[in-house]
């Protein structure tokens, strides 16, 4: 077992635990839901963490005493939230107890936890159980016990991680509003994906890449529904360092702070201030505390908006089943605004974001064809590689008839639509729409993403890439040419109708030249030009 760690051993171990944190950010953030439910807990740690990061990276063997000062300088101007302010402070408490040292063993590292703990408790105004402080506090008094008898690095580190886990599964009982919502303290998980970060890098592992699994820390998500915005008394996430400039007594400003707002958090050194309050008057806050000196960085963030927009999110995830209003519905999965809105005027009901690059699951087609208020719904793919998934949600939805009708691209779905009557039988609109698909042929041009030798074609990364019924038609620099060698190939076919989507990357202008040049080579030809705004596919075109 690792007996000490040596400033370089601190640095891997806290670059690692900022991947861990990363990881396991999003977890986090689905239990945040104390003392505000905004949903950034895990964000805001994670943040925080990694600001410290690329100060470390850049130190070439760094003492002990060097890598943990980085970090708390680094820490502490990149706090976010009320959960990133108190992990500056914990880390801050490294600094200070590993101060002139080369290297440090278990009774080091349960000082220099003790430390910050301490300094996190002084900070916070109100300390209340069940959240990060109580993790890592109770962590802390065991590292202190373990090294008494064993001084051993991993040892402690390991025996702390024990008791951070049992102290981070009892902080549901502990708070009353993470009972409510049946789960453990997000700022207490994020402590404990820390430790174990640097526990894994002293073992010899460096965290760099998500994992299969997470830590098993309780309810999976918590229920954000469950808590009013009207609950949150203090709307107003305020954070802000202040250079001091002047002699005037840090206490003051904390408890003019304290009066106005809670989870107050206020940390001093003799450069800066760095405050971290909820209140309604942010401007009252800022204004006091610019007679301390100059303002150096501010964020204030409407956490009642941060709730709606979560409880929002939540309701768009919840399976509705919309009871039905019509015989047929219309599901079609595409991207690009334009696209989205032709597919609307063909009368579809529901549109579900996604295609190349971007494939939705079948939980996502799912749920959109429970919303469709119907009996029958049909589901339009518009992708090769999205209808297996569309597929499945036929046996899956047990409320509604499911018809996938296995459209490839864009135009093959609304071609098919084009063709649907409804008020004819399921069985002629499946023929019907079936049979229109194939009448259309469908042309791509995107680019490609790297050198590949694919069907005789040498192509180079960056090359335009054409795309004619699904096979590579041409590839070269020039989006031009592989334009005007499509339309010579749509004129010798005698295509009637054109209608030709640009996409996100491409102006009105430059697709008014791709028109022109369908017109000049299909004279007799009906050309539409419309504005899809598709990622990917520079242009889509369909011929009839």
């Amino acid at each position: 077992m690792r007996q000490t760690m040596d400033g370089a051993a601190f640095r891997r171990m806290m670059i690692s635990a900022a991947a861990s944190i990363e990881i396991h950010k999003q977890q986090i953030n689905e239990l945040n839901v104390f003392p505000v439910p905004d949903g950034d807990t895990g964000t805001n740690m994670s943040l925080t963490i990694n600001t410290a990061c690329g100060d470390l990276r850049k130190l070439e063997d760094p003492t002990l005493t060097k890598a943990a000062d980085a970090t708390a300088s680094a820490l502490l101007r990149g706090a976010r939230g009320n959960s990133g302010v108190i992990l500056s402070l914990l880390f801050r408490g490294f600094a200070k107890a590993l101060k002139g040292k080369e290297e440090g063993d278990g009774t080091d590292f349960a000082a220099a936890l003790n430390a910050g703990v301490e300094a996190a408790y002084k900070a916070v105004m109100k300390p209340a159980e069940g959240t990060i402080l109580t993790v890592s506090r109770v962590a802390g008094t065991v590292a202190a016990l373990e090294a008494q008898s064993n001084r051993n690095m991993e040892h402690v580190l390991t025996c702390t991680i024990a008791a951070a886990k049992d102290a981070l599964a009892e902080t549901l009982h502990q708070n009353p509003v993470l009972e409510k919502a049946g789960v453990v303290d997000a700022g207490g998980m994020g402590f404990v994906v820390i430790l174990e970060g640097m526990l894994s890098s002293l073992q010899g592992v460096d965290v760099v890449a998500p994992t299969e699994s997470t830590p098993d820390m309780g309810q999976e998500q918590a229920n954000f529904s469950d808590f009013s915005t009207e609950d949150i008394t203090f709307g107003y996430c305020t954070e802000f360092i202040i250079s001091r400039e002047n002699d005037k007594d840090p206490a003051a400003l904390r408890e003019f702070l304290s009066q106005m707002g809670d989870s107050l958090v206020l940390v001093d050194d003799d450069e800066i201030i760095k405050v971290h309050v909820h209140t309604n008057n942010p401007g009252t806050a800022i204004e006091e505390a610019l007679t301390y000196g100059s303002l150096v960085t501010v964020k204030i963030e409407n956490m009642r908006l941060q709730h709606t927009e979560k409880v929002m999110n939540e309701r768009d995830l919840e399976p509705k089943i919309a009871p039905p209003e019509k015989k047929y519905g219309i599901v079609a999965v595409c991207a690009g605004d334009g696209i989205a809105s032709a597919f609307r005027d063909l009368g579809v009901d529901g549109i579900i974001q996604g295609g190349q690059t971007m494939n939705p699951s079948t939980e996502d087609i799912l749920r959109e064809i429970q919303r469709t208020p119907s009996e029958i719904v049909f589901v339009f793919p518009n992708n090769k590689n999205i209808i297996m998934a569309a597929e499945q949600t036929v046996d899956l939805c047990e409320e509604k008839q499911v018809i996938v009708l296995p459209s490839k691209t864009i135009p093959q779905g609304i071609t098919a639509l084009l063709s649907f009557d409804p008020e004819g039988e399921v069985s002629d609109n499946v023929e019907t729409m079936t049979a229109a698909m194939e009448t259309v042929t469908t042309m791509q041009i995107t680019y490609a993403a790297r050198n590949s030798d694919f069907d005789g074609y040498d192509i180079h990364e960056g090359d335009y890439l054409a795309l004619y019924g699904g096979s590579l038609f041409g590839t070269d620099r020039n989006i031009e040419k592989l334009l005007n060698e499509l339309a010579l190939r749509v004129a010798q076919e005698d295509k009637e109708f054109i209608t030709i989507f640009y996409g996100e990357d491409i102006d009105e202008k430059k697709a008014q030249k791709a028109a022109a040049i369908f017109e000049k080579r299909c004279p007799g030809a009906e050309i539409n030009l419309l504005n899809g705004g598709q990622p990917v596919y520079y242009y889509l075109i369909s011929a009839e």
